[in-house]
């Protein structure tokens, strides 16, 4: 039976679906659909980590933290880069210390 996935795995998947017995058929992105492919596993693992119990969420943020340091490098960016991009986003518009909640804005007329 052929189960289909279409998505972005982690390099020694593969190796572990062959251990089961199983074959695994992968094909190498290129830079365009790996950085595609990475922002698409970015919203599958936060989503995931969302969902997660308190004892899964360290692993499903780690996986989170793995795709976008992947991303990052992807992007061409650098992990300092984004850090100070990050820094100056938090003196701009802030942090989330505050925990602030949103529930509505009156307009002015």
């Amino acid at each position: 039976m052929r189960i289909t996935y279409n998505k972005l795995v982690r390099d020694r998947v593969p190796d572990i679906i062959g251990q089961d017995g199983n074959r695994a058929v992968t094909r190498v992105l290129d830079d365009d659909d790996f950085l595609a492919g990475l922002l698409a596993k970015l919203v599958e693992e936060a989503q995931e980590a969302r969902a997660a119990s308190a004892h899964d969420l360290p692993a499903e943020l780690a996986d989170v933290l793995e795709v976008l340091q992947a991303a990052v490098t992807a992007a061409g960016m650098t992990w300092a880069g984004l850090l100070a991009v990050a820094e100056d986003k938090r003196a701009r518009r802030g942090g989330f210390s505050r925990r602030l909640f949103l529930e509505y804005v009156d307009q002015a007329e």
